[in-house]
């Protein structure tokens, strides 16, 4: 197909979007087979806060090894703290909406503690883990991205679309709740993520897109 000009069904770009949404398609699986609760899809969309504050920490890395950025020296562990209480606090917000009983009235340390010793959890974190590596290792590495990409636009990058994602997807959660949390609304919720979720890849995303046309445009 590559001599008619064509781009194979499986690029790498292509690749790391279907890993995205199958991973996000664990929780649904969740709700329609194991009867997860707002709270269990709710705290595996935060555990994958945490995914991409590591892989952005990652990124950082790479452009400090492989083009001497050497803002990643401060930047790195700057987002490190500022991500990590972002998230923290996100994660406490979670619970204290969503959250069983038995977590409200400990510390956040036990909040915290409680929602690793939740069954079930590994699984969908390791999927969402994978597929955003995945995405690191196509898109970052691969196509090139790492190539132009700053340390200072790494240190504002996941924020736009954890920030925007998570608040949709917290109002969503509390109509869930207040609808009792049926099926259909928490196979709504889910896919209503996983639109947002591919959305915000692609636009993350453009700037590589951008790049590739051009040099697609000047070996024509």
């Amino acid at each position: 197909m590559a001599a008619f000009g064509l781009k194979p069904a499986l690029s790498p770009r292509n690749i790391a979007v279907l890993a995205l949404i199958a991973a996000n398609l664990i929780p649904l699986g969740g709700v329609l087979l194991y009867d997860w609760t707002v709270f269990d899809v709710m705290i595996v969309f935060w555990a994958e806060n945490v995914i991409v504050g590591l892989l952005n920490i990652l990124r950082m890395a790479t452009l400090l090894v492989l083009r001497q950025d050497y803002g990643a020296l401060v930047l790195a562990p700057f987002f490190a703290v500022h991500y990590g209480m972002f998230t923290a606090v996100h994660g406490i917000f979670v619970i204290a909406l969503f959250g069983p009983e038995y977590m409200q009235d400990v510390g956040e340390i036990e909040m915290f503690m409680a929602v690793l010793a939740i069954p079930g959890l590994l699984v969908p974190f390791v999927a969402l883990a994978s597929s955003h590596f995945a995405s690191y290792a196509l898109n970052f590495l691969y196509r090139g991205e790492f190539s132009f990409i700053t340390s200072g636009e790494l240190m504002m990058k996941p924020y736009a679309r954890v920030v925007v994602l998570h608040l949709v997807i917290l109002f969503g959660g509390a109509a869930a709740v207040g609808l009792g949390q049926p099926v259909y609304a928490l196979v709504l919720l889910v896919l209503l993520k996983i639109g947002i979720d591919v959305t915000a890849h692609v636009l993350e995303h453009r700037k590589l897109e951008m790049a590739d046309l051009r040099s697609t445009t000047s070996t024509a």
